[in-house]
């Protein structure tokens, strides 16, 4: 996938919201792949009626362009979550930066993570593993297992291949699908 040049040089751009046209930069990590700027406009256009007070997950934040857009359109509140502890180091530098204080950062493995029951459930999950490591069904299934999301909770999925090709849990439904470059993504609804 053709990269946007301001992710090519470590940063990216917020598109809407309190911190519209702010860049954020982020870490040069292996397989950290920060979803485009007209991805994400894609996305969040998707997500416009739902953003608004939202709980959200970020389960393989990498950069933290997911939700730190969230939050910039009126998230509630974003949970950020990475198992490379200097990702999440440079995570609370930018976080900082823009004052945000309704954020929790988790430097752990999703899987694990997703394990025990859920206390508070999400009302948006991202998940955007590293290709080709076998985590997104896995996640999915633990998401749905343990009460991690609320009734009618949206679900946005990237991935090497089409979403609508995985063992997803059944009663999640396909919202929208798309392709862009290399990349598949997808918004989901659990019903």
């Amino acid at each position: 996938m053709m990269k946007d040049q301001a992710i090519k040089n470590g940063q990216l751009r917020i598109i809407g919201g309190k911190w519209r046209s702010r860049k954020v930069t982020f870490l040069d990590a292996e397989g950290l792949r920060p979803t485009p700027d007209r991805v994400r406009e894609t996305l969040f256009n998707w997500l416009a009626p739902y953003i608004e007070g939202a709980n959200t997950l970020d389960l393989f934040t990498g950069s933290g362009a997911l939700s730190i857009e969230a939050l910039s359109r009126g998230a509630a509140c974003a949970t950020l979550l990475d198992v490379n502890s200097k990702v999440i180091d440079q995570l609370r530098v930018q976080l900082q930066l823009l004052n945000c204080e309704n954020s929790k950062l988790v430097n752990q493995d999703a899987t694990q993570f997703l394990q025990p029951l859920c206390k508070q459930p999400f009302d948006i999950v991202f998940l955007d593993p590293p290709f080709r490591q076998n985590l997104l069904e896995r996640s999915c299934a633990l998401l749905a297992q343990n009460g991690w999301l609320t009734n009618q909770a949206w679900i946005y999925i990237e991935s090497e291949i089409a979403p609508s090709q995985f063992q997803l849990p059944t009663h999640w439904q396909l919202y929208k699908e798309k392709k862009a470059g290399q990349v598949f993504y997808a918004l989901w609804q659990a019903i």
